[in-house]
Order: structure tokens, then sequence, then C-alpha cells
């Protein structure tokens, strides 16, 4: 017991002898340890980030969306088409033509039928085009309706100088043995063209030309 009259020696303020590890047990940690234990960390986290790059890797290489393919533009026409008559439409198209092709629509009615006529300039050729577009209730009505059609002698949709709508003065009879014929079917709609030249200009190959590429007039009637 330390007291004011006691005055201690040096044996009293030695420092403790450590106590030394007993047999079997684990040593204290230290800076091997802790180094250890960092390295191991850090390895998994690398780790960690390869197998989340490259399974962001796997799925932009094997992504299922198909890329979308470019189209081609659509190519400019040789002839440049005025509106001069419609587009003029109905849903009877037996009243709207003549000939076993009334017939034909007597007994297989259209859904739809819409006429224009155009003219086009070509050099010193002009040239007046009907447009007829019908629409049939399905797909085989519409090949037969095409069918038909395409035989000399069967009757055809009337164009609109025909059935007297378009009076303009010096337009060629399209209708006539002389006029280019066209048709095309594309699903339930046939498309039917007839052109010929003003002034009895003749150019049989110009005027097959303009009555083919006609048919794409077709997408404005709708």
């Amino acid at each position: 017991m330390v007291g004011p009259h006691f005055t201690p020696g040096p044996s009293d303020t030695a420092p403790l002898a450590a106590v030394p590890a007993q047999p079997g047990s684990p040593p204290g940690p230290g800076r091997n340890d802790r180094d250890t234990k960092a390295l191991a960390l850090r390895g998994a986290g690398l780790l960690v980030i390869a197998i989340v790059a490259g399974l962001v890797w796997y799925l932009i290489r094997h992504d299922s969306t198909p890329e979308p393919v470019a189209q081609e533009p659509a190519k400019p026409s040789a002839f440049d088409y005025k509106l001069v008559e419609g587009p003029n439409k109905t849903g009877d198209c037996a009243a709207k033509s003549y000939d076993d092709t009334k017939k034909f629509f007597q007994g297989n009615p259209c859904t739809s039928l819409a006429r224009a006529l155009y003219t086009v300039q070509y050099g010193d050729a002009k040239a007046l085009v009907s447009v007829a577009k019908v629409s049939m209730p399905t797909a085989a009505q519409a090949t037969e309706l095409k069918q038909l059609t395409d035989q000399d002698g069967t009757g055809n949709v009337s164009d609109l100088v025909r059935d007297g709508t378009y009076k303009a003065k010096g337009a060629p009879k399209v209708s006539s043995d002389q006029a280019e014929y066209e048709s095309e079917v594309t699903g339930t709609d046939v498309t039917i063209v007839l052109t010929d030249f003003y002034d009895r200009h003749k150019d049989d190959t110009l005027l097959k030309r303009i009555a083919t590429d006609a048919l794409k007039l077709s997408e404005k009637l709708r």
C-alpha cells in the first residue's frame, strides 16, 4: 500500500513482464494479415467488375433485336403527271363499267372505286392518262377481275372521259382501240390504266412506258 510515508523502491515501479503466449493460441492480428485481407477484397472487387463487363458485352453481341434494313429510296419518275379530274369515288362499280365487266360487278360487288385523269407532257408529246383503282372483297376476286379486263372485248371500268365527267376540248378517248392498257393486282386492289396521246401523236414505245409507269398513281387514290 502506498502511503504518505512510503518511498517506493526500484522494484516497485518496474514494468510487468509480458505474459507468454499459451501453446496453441492464434497469433494476434498483424500487418501481414491486414495486407492479405486488403488484397483479397481488391481481387474480389476486380472479379465482380470483370463479370459485369463480360455480361454487358455478351448482351450487346447477342442482342436479338434485328437491325433495321435501309429501304431504297423511291426512284424518281421520268414523267410529270398533272391531275386534271378527280379523284371520283363510288361504291357502285357496276354503274361505272360496261359489257362483261359490268356483269362481273353485278355478281361480285366491289368495295370501292376511285378514278382520276392526269395529263403528262414528254417532249412534244402530250398524253391523257386514266387511272382507276378497284377494291374487291377478296384477293381471288381481284385476280379474276384483272384476268377479265385484260382480255379484248370484255368491257372495262368506265374512265372519266367515257362517262362524260371530263369534257375538255381535244381530250383523246382513252378507251379506244388505239389507247394503251395496263393493269396490276395488289392484294384486293386492281389498278387499271388507259392512256392515249393528244393530237393523234404516235409513239407506241413511249405510250407503253407512260401506261406502265402510271400504275403507281393508284397510291394517290387511297
